[in-house]
């Protein structure tokens, strides 16, 4: 093919691309000559504004079919923009293309019919050889589309906003009820309790006094202990349910030994099944079996099921604890009796709140709500709760926890970070540390930390009430105070220990597993001088009982 051939081939292509282009329906081209007036006016351009091309060329310009107070208003904004004056109409429309500057707005086209849409524009400026301006390209889309999907954006953002305003006040009012539910259930707890101690402190004071009481006064007794301390019971139920429901439960996950949880249990619940003449088995457990759980409520889950498996089984029957490594590191610890067992339709009615089951008219006392509690417990835990019945046969309740490792490995890599051979006190006093802990494996791990201190001796109590006394009569330097424990918790004893003038003076160091930043807040508004998380950090633990100690020696100067 020769060069003039190709030229014109390529003349012929551009000129079909240039017309294929124009003739383009899906949007507006619009070319005018230097004074703004239409010269081309294609398909699309007909097709979004009504116009025949015949009715503008040569007649409009593109200001005629757009917004007259959005082509005021561009001009306005340009003119402060540019700081130069700029008339409205066209020039207002192209007066960025004429300076070189790449323009591209928003405004509203009028169709023929008068109706209007939201178009997008971009300008050009059409220069000869010369760069002489002689005219302008402005190509349009419909931009109604985008528009609908952008109010519909800003109406389903307005129906968020008002709805989180909603959900935010909603919270606000529930925050408020939980805040009045915990407030009253603190007080009636006080009012319920105080009543209550003086009718089973005078009942037993009568049940043991000089001389004895006669054997109807002795019968008369033992039903008021009875009722006494079942109402106790029945308090304490209840309370921990709307302590769980309104989310104020604080629990403190670590790893607990199951033989130690299981052998206290055993000791508590031997008696109820003597009495009932059930048989207790309990499977041996390997002391390094360890499962993530709070000690104490692990404790009360365990206690409400054996009671159940006791309360409810036959006479002469068994009631059996067993475990196993179920599967992905939990452990299943199940709770079997040899009852009468639970249809599918009672199985269905399990865990609801006061659902006796039919047993109201039964010889047995009981809440319907200690499994209530004993599944939020197991949830709050991290675990799962379930059972298994035959109808005949017994039942069979189970739950799971994550299995742990034994916490003893972890001093074992601690031993590093303790001074090998500490120095004596320099004046030759020794402190005393009293650590309240229910957890014997935490109190072990601090018995040896402090093994390592020749100017501390350790005392200990496992429970608040026992720390408060020991605090009274030993006066000890620093009291280490973990937050959940069994009876009163870390913080009520702080209290008391404040309330105290005997005790106030004692600096107390929190040492707990309640770790969010809520909890350390919260601790250290109640009056800790500071708040350790566990696992134990060894040299932040031996700087905070130093600090303690210094507390001590400042206030005794």
């Amino acid at each position: 093919m020769s060069a003039r051939k190709a030229a014109e081939e390529a003349l012929r292509k551009a000129g079909a691309l240039q017309k294929a282009i124009f003739d383009s329906a899906n949007f507006s081209s619009i070319a005018t000559d230097a004074k703004g007036v239409i010269q081309i006016f294609n398909v699309g351009a007909e097709r979004m504004l009504g116009y025949t091309a015949a009715e503008v060329m040569n007649q409009r310009t593109p200001a005629d079919i757009s917004d007259p107070q959005e082509v005021i208003a561009r001009a306005k904004s340009l003119s402060i923009e540019l700081e130069t004056r700029i008339k409205p109409g066209f020039e207002a429309l192209v007066f960025k293309a004429s300076r070189g500057i790449e323009d591209i707005y928003e405004l509203t086209y009028i169709r023929k019919d008068g109706s209007r849409f939201p178009a997008v524009v971009s300008v050009t400026a059409l220069r000869d050889d010369q760069d002489s301006i002689i005219g302008y390209l402005l190509i349009g889309t419909d931009n109604t589309a985008r528009k609908q999907v952008e109010a519909e954006r800003a109406r389903l953002d307005l129906v968020l906003q008002n709805k989180n305003v909603e959900l935010e006040r909603a919270r606000r009012v529930a925050d408020h009820a939980n805040q009045a539910k915990s407030d009253f259930l603190s007080s009636m707890s006080h009012e319920l309790r105080s009543p209550l101690n003086a009718i089973l402190g005078f009942a037993q004071l009568l049940e043991s006094g000089t001389p004895p009481p006669t054997p109807s006064q002795i019968t008369s007794i033992a039903q008021i202990l009875k009722a006494g301390w079942y109402l106790l019971e029945l308090i304490n139920e209840i309370l921990d349910l709307a302590l769980i429901e309104s989310g104020r439960l604080s629990l403190s996950l670590e790893p607990t030994s199951l033989h130690d949880v299981l052998q206290d249990c055993q000791a508590m619940i031997e008696p109820l099944a003597q009495q009932k003449g059930v048989r207790l088995k309990f499977a041996p457990v390997d002391k390094a079996c360890f499962v993530h759980a709070d000690r104490t409520r692990l404790k009360q889950v365990l206690v409400n099921l054996l009671s159940n498996a006791i309360k409810y089984n036959r006479s002469g029957g068994t009631a059996e604890v067993s475990y196993r490594l179920h599967s992905a590191g939990r452990l299943r610890i199940s709770v079997r009796d040899s009852g009468e067992g639970l249809s599918a339709a009672k199985m269905a009615q399990l865990f609801q709140p006061f659902n006796r089951l039919g047993q109201e008219t039964g010889g047995e006392e009981g809440t319907g709500i200690g499994l209530v509690v004993s599944r939020r417990l197991v949830e709050l835990m991290e675990g799962e709760i379930g059972v298994t019945s035959t109808v005949g046969v017994g039942s069979v309740f189970w739950f799971e926890l994550d299995a742990a490792s034994e916490p003893r490995l972890a001093l074992d890599a601690l031993t590093e970070f303790i001074t090998p051979a500490p120095l004596e006190p320099t004046d030759g006093r020794v402190h005393t540390l009293l650590y309240v802990e229910d957890n014997k494996a935490n109190m072990a791990l601090v018995e040896q930390l402090v093994a390592r201190r020749p100017d501390l001796r350790l005392l200990g109590a496992e429970d608040a009430m026992r720390g408060i006394a020991l605090a009274r009569a030993h006066q000890p330097d620093l009291i280490l105070m973990d937050i959940n424990l069994p009876g009163i918790n870390g913080m009520q004893a702080l209290a008391i220990l404040r309330e105290d003038a005997a005790t106030r003076h004692i600096p107390v160091l929190a040492l707990s597993a309640n770790a969010m930043p809520r909890d350390i807040e919260k601790g250290m508004a109640a009056g800790f001088f500071s708040y350790l998380t566990k696992p134990i950090r060894v040299p932040e633990f031996m700087a905070a009982l130093d600090e303690g100690l210094a507390l001590t020696d400042t206030q005794a100067q």
